[in-house]
C-alpha cells in the first residue's frame, strides 16, 4: 500500500476511533506530531515519512551538516581561524535547506512539515529566517520564550508559528506579547517536564515534578485563559510527554487538547535518521536507566544512563569547581547563546552538547548523550516502522507479530 492510500486509511481509522483532527494553518491533520530531536535525529527522512501519512513531521534544525558528507568535509577540519563560525553556520543552513526539500519530496504534499528551532541557540534568528525562506509549513520554537517570532515571520503570514511551553503562565506571557504584534500562535505545544526527553521546561531539576505541569492542570488553565481573553477555539493545544497510545490521545482530547506530540517513540522507528545503535540504546532503556541532570544550557535534562554520562556525572563536581570562561567554543562555533562549558558557568553542565549529541547520533555510548523521554514505548524494545506506530496511535492496532508475543 502506498503512502497516499495509507494516509487515507489512517484518517478513516482516527475518525472511527473517535479522534478529532488537528486543525492547523487551514489543514486537517491526524492529531499526532513527531517531536523535533537533535542533533540530526529527526531530519528530512523521518519528518517526511510522518508527514506522508497525514501528520506533522518535524526537522530539528541544529547541526544538520552531519548528514551531508560534502558539508562535513568542508567544515570538519576548521578550527579557530577567522571565518570559521560563519562557514560552519553557512554549511548548517545549506543542510537545513536540503533536509526541508527532502522531507517535502517524501511527504508527497500530505501532512505538514515543521522545523524545530531552539530559542537558546545563537543562530536562532538565522534558522528561523532560512526556514521561512525555504517555504517551511511551520516553525516550532522551544528552549526559551520566542517573543520575537511574529516579528521574524512578519512577511510569512501563512506559515504556522508554534511555541513550546510548559505551564499556563508561560502561555499567557507569549500570547499577550504576540497579540500586541498582531498575531496569535497557530498552535501551542504543552510539554510536560516530568515526562519529556532532552532539555526540559523547568527552572531546575527539583521543579520537574511540580503539579502545575500536569496536563489535567495546565490544559484547563490555558483554556480558561483563552475564554477570558476572547480567543477560545483559535489556538489548538498539543500535549507532549509520556504519550504512547490511542487511549492517551483520547484522554488528552477529553481534557481539551487537540493533538499529541511524541519524540522517543518516533526516534526508535526504522525511518528515524539516527544510527541503528542509537535506536537500540533508546529502545532498551527502562525507567531505571533514566537520569535527570543540569545540562550545559542550564536547563534540566533527561537522558539514558550510559558509560559516558556515568563518567561525566562522577567528574562533574570537579569540572564545575574548575569552570572558567573559554576564548572559543570547543566546536569552534557558538551553538548555544549561553553555554556552561564555554562561558564558565559553574552550576551548569560542563561538556560540549553538540559533540556529545553528535556521538549519540552515531550510536556511541562511550562518547554520546542519549536524550530520551521517561515514558514506556509502544512496542517495547522493538524497532518498528512509522506506519506501524501511526496505526497504533490512531487506531489502536498492534502489529500482528507483537500481538502473538503478548506485547501490549
Amino acid at each position: 500500500m502506498n503512502d497516499e492510500a495509507m494516509a487515507a486509511l489512517l484518517e478513516d481509522a482516527a475518525r472511527s476511533s473517535g479522534l478529532a483532527p488537528l486543525q492547523i494553518a487551514g489543514r486537517s491533520l491526524l492529531p499526532v506530531v513527531q517531536g523535533g530531536m537533535g542533533v540530526g535525529v529527526s531530519a528530512g527522512g523521518l519528518a517526511g515519512a510522518v508527514a506522508a501519512l497525514g501528520a506533522i513531521g518535524t526537522i530539528s534544525s541544529v547541526d544538520l551538516r552531519r548528514h551531508h558528507p560534502d558539508l562535513m568535509e568542508q567544515t570538519a577540519h576548521l578550527s579557530s581561524e577567522p571565518g570559521t563560525r560563519e562557514r560552519i553556520d553557512a554549511a548548517n543552513l545549506e543542510a537545513l535547506k536540503r533536509e526541508i526539500a527532502r522531507a517535502r519530496a517524501l511527504s508527497g504534499g500530505r501532512g505538514l512539515i515543521a522545523v524545530n528551532i531552539m530559542r537558546a541557540v545563537s543562530a536562532y534568528e538565522a534558522y528561523v529566517r532560512h526556514s521561512l525562506e525555504c517555504g517551511i509549513d511551520a516553525v516550532i520554537v522551544g528552549a526559551g520564550l520566542p517573543l520575537d517570532l511574529p516579528d521574524l515571520a512578519r512577511d510569512f503570514p501563512k506559515t504556522a508559528l508554534i511555541p513550546i511551553l510548559s505551564d499556563a503562565r508561560g502561555v499567557q506571557l507569549v500570547v499577550r506579547k504576540w497579540e500586541k504584534k498582531g498575531r496569535l500562535p497557530d498552535a501551542i505545544v504543552i510539554e510536560h517536564p516530568k515526562l519529556a526527553g532532552g532539555h526540559l521546561g523547568a527552572a531546575k531539576v527539583a521543579d520537574l515534578h511540580d503539579r502545575r505541569f500536569d496536563f489535567d492542570v495546565v490544559i484547563p488553565e490555558v483554556l480558561a485563559f483563552f475564554r477570558a481573553s476572547g480567543i477560545e477555539g483559535r489556538i489548538p493545544l498539543i500535549a507532549a510527554g509520556g504519550i504512547s497510545s490511542l487511549q492517551d490521545i483520547k484522554q488528552l482530547q477529553a481534557l481539551g487538547a487537540s493533538g499529541a506530540q511524541l519524540g522517543t517513540a518516533f526516534a526508535v522507528t526504522k525511518e528515524c535518521d539516527a544510527h541503528p545503535d542509537f535506536k537500540r540504546v533508546l529502545a532498551n532503556a527502562g525507567p531505571e536507566d533514566m537520569v535527570e541532570f543540569t545540562s550545559v544550557a542550564g536547563l534540566p535534562a533527561r537522558a539514558v544512563r550510559t558509560p559516558w554520562l556515568d563518567k561525566y556525572l562522577r567528574l562533574e563536581p570537579r569540572l564545575q569547581q574548575h569552570a572558567h570562561q573559554k576564548a572559543h567554543c570547543t566546536m569552534w562555533f557558538d551553538c548555544l547563546s549561553q553555554c556552561g562549558l564555554r562561558d564558565g558557568k559553574a552550576s551548569w553542565g560542563q561538556f560540549c552538547i553538540d559533540k556529545s549529541l553528535g556521538h549519540a547520533l552515531e550510536g556511541s555510548t562511550d562518547k554520546g548523550l542519549f536524550f530520551r523521554g521517561a515514558g514506556r514505548l509502544p512496542f517495547g524494545s522493538q524497532i518498528r516502522s512509522v506506519r506501524e506506530l501511526m496505526q497504533w496511535m490512531v487506531a489502536g492496532t498492534m502489529p500482528a507479530d507483537l500481538m502473538t508475543q503478548g506485547q501490549s
